[in-house]
C-alpha cells in the first residue's frame, strides 16, 4: 500500500536528517555551537532552537490543532539567551525530534487524506509532512555547512569523502556482487 510506504519512508528520511545533523554537530565544540559568522547569521544553536520550536508547534496534536501554537514564541528561537547551554539546546533539540517521530509514527494510512491547518492555512497531511521535511532539510544543510566550516581540517565526512567516489562505487558493486553470488549458491 503506497500510503504505508509513504509514511515509513517519510519517517526514515526524517531520521536520516536528524542523524546527519547530529553527526555534524558532534564534530564541533561549544564555542562553535554558539558562533555566528556575522551579526545577521544564525549560529548552529539558534538553528537548533528554531527547529525544535517549529517541531513542538507543528507536531503536537498534529491532526487536531493548528500547527502554529499560540504559546510558540518564534522570535525567541532566534536569540541566544543567558540560560542557553549546550545541554539545554540539546534537550530541546531531542524533545523536538521526539515530537516529530512520535507524530509521524502514530499516523495511519487513512490519515493522509485528512486536512490539517498551519497558521490557519489548510494542508493535506501529505503536504504538511513534505513542507516540514523540506524545511528541516534546508536547516540541516545549514548546520552541516557551518559545522564543516568550524571543524576545518578535522572534519570527518558524513558521506563519501572527497576523492573516494570510485573506491566507494567499487566497494558497493563488490558487496552487491558478493551478495548475488551468495544467493545463487543458496546462501542468505
Amino acid at each position: 500500500m503506497i500510503e504505508r510506504h509513504y509514511l515509513e519512508h517519510s519517517l526514515l528520511q526524517l531520521r536520516k536528517l536528524k542523524s546527519l545533523a547530529d553527526k555534524a554537530i558532534g564534530q564541533i565544540d561549544d564555542e562553535h555551537l554558539f558562533a555566528a559568522l556575522d551579526p545577521e547569521a544564525n549560529s548552529i544553536a539558534v538553528i537548533m532552537k528554531h527547529l525544535a520550536g517549529n517541531m513542538r508547534s507543528r507536531w503536537t496534536d498534529f491532526l487536531t490543532s493548528d500547527g502554529e501554537k499560540p504559546n510558540r514564541d518564534r522570535d525567541r528561537e532566534f536569540v541566544v539567551e543567558s540560560g542557553d547551554s549546550r545541554a539545554e539546546i540539546f534537550s530541546i533539540w531531542e524533545e523536538g525530534w521526539h515530537s516529530v517521530f512520535h507524530a509521524v509514527s502514530s499516523l495511519a494510512p487513512e490519515d493522509l487524506g485528512k486536512t490539517i491547518r498551519i497558521r490557519d492555512e489548510p494542508h493535506s497531511v501529505v503536504e504538511a509532512i513534505n513542507r516540514q521535511m523540506s524545511h528541516y532539510a534546508a536547516h540541516v544543510g545549514q548546520i552541516v555547512l557551518l559545522a564543516k566550516h568550524y571543524a576545518g581540517a578535522n572534519w570527518q565526512s558524513l558521506s563519501i569523502p572527497r576523492g573516494q567516489s570510485k573506491e566507494f562505487d567499487v566497494s558497493k558493486r563488490g558487496a552487491a556482487y558478493d551478495l548475488k553470488q551468495n544467493r545463487q549458491k543458496g546462501g542468505g
